[in-house]
């Protein structure tokens, strides 16, 4: 089986195992220009197992958490399976949000490309990526604080999310409105607005940037990015844009993949197991209060992590999980 094809049986199992599609059910594929094979893929395989199949294919929208056009908008939310396999982010848009309201199970698939699905995050055991994943999810749910220490131990980052739910990405979306991303991993949560206090170094990748060529330092104050080390720092502020709501600490991620590597793309970056993930923008479609346009995530390999009493992460190795 060719790396640059990816089969309408292979889609027929993420379809049927991830999604749980019926016949008769309303199926629809978002995809754009660089992601069409893949989008293609979904949508026979949909038809094969007899839903009423809709493709729509539109431009890269050339930034993560950019609402993707009103008619693309518009399918979503008469999906009852939507499926976004496209080169950035729909997953913290307002259009993905109504769509999961009104019900439907919902796959983002961002940067995705056919090796994933021949290699990697999508080969791995999903029971266990769903016991870890749920297991730090309920760590965070009860916790009131993070501390996330990086680089050589002298970045210390603190944040609160009292109040505030975990959240889990399994890779299985099988109730009316389960969302998250394929191929998946990952436990997050959306710190309280205005907490976040330190810095994080950076050393794996940066949507939309890719993997790093060195370790980047951020510095936060006031829950706000305001200051990025170096030319990746440059291009991640140049990115995000100078408002309050872009420069949010939006999301804190915990990795549970552990068949996903760091490639530079963020989908399967964010899932590799043991790492964490800072997002900055738009953190409304999951328990924030912040809506910018914009939703960018920082991968962190090798830190130590305390949520509220409980140590999960040290030096990158995942402990009590």
């Amino acid at each position: 089986m060719s790396e640059q094809k990816v089969t309408t049986a292979l889609a027929r199992t993420v379809l049927e195992s991830n999604l749980a599609l019926q016949a008769g059910e309303k199926l629809v594929v978002i995809t754009d220009t660089l992601t069409h094979e893949i989008g293609y893929a979904l949508f026979l395989a949909g038809a094969e197992l007899g839903a009423e199949a809709v493709l729509v294919e539109i431009a890269p929208t050339c930034r993560n958490g950019k609402e993707p056009p009103a008619a693309a908008a518009a399918a979503m939310v008469e999906a009852d399976v939507l499926l976004c396999p496209t080169r950035f982010s729909v997953s913290h848009t307002q259009a993905r949000a109504r769509a999961t309201d009104r019900g439907a199970r919902v796959a983002t698939m961002p940067g995705i490309h056919p090796g994933m699905f021949f290699d990697g995050p999508i080969t791995a055991d999903h029971a266990e990526v769903e016991r870890r994943t749920e297991r730090l999810k309920e760590i965070i749910s009860g916790a009131d604080d993070v501390r996330v220490v990086s680089g050589d131990g002298d970045a210390v980052l603190t944040f609160s999310i009292a109040g505030r739910a975990g959240r889990g990405s399994t890779g299985r979306f099988l109730a009316p409105g389960a969302w998250g991303n394929l191929p998946s991993g990952e436990a997050y949560v959306a710190p309280v607005e205005g907490t976040a206090s330190g810095e994080v170094v950076v050393n794996a990748s940066i949507a939309t940037i890719g993997l790093l060529d060195e370790p980047i330092r951020l510095r936060i104050e006031d829950g706000l990015l305001v200051e990025a080390s170096g030319e990746a720092g440059a291009k991640l502020l140049a990115t995000l844009g100078d408002t309050r709501e872009s420069r949010n600490v939006a999301e804190f991620g915990i990795g549970t993949n552990d068949r996903a590597r760091i490639t530079g793309v963020i989908l399967e970056d964010e899932k590799k197991a043991g790492t964490i993930h800072i997002a900055f923008g738009d953190n409304s479609t999951f328990g924030g209060t912040v809506k910018a346009g914009v939703h960018i995530d920082t991968v962190i390999l090798g830190p130590d992590v305390t949520v509220g009493e409980t140590r999960v992460l040290s030096e990158g190795e995942l402990l009590q999980i």
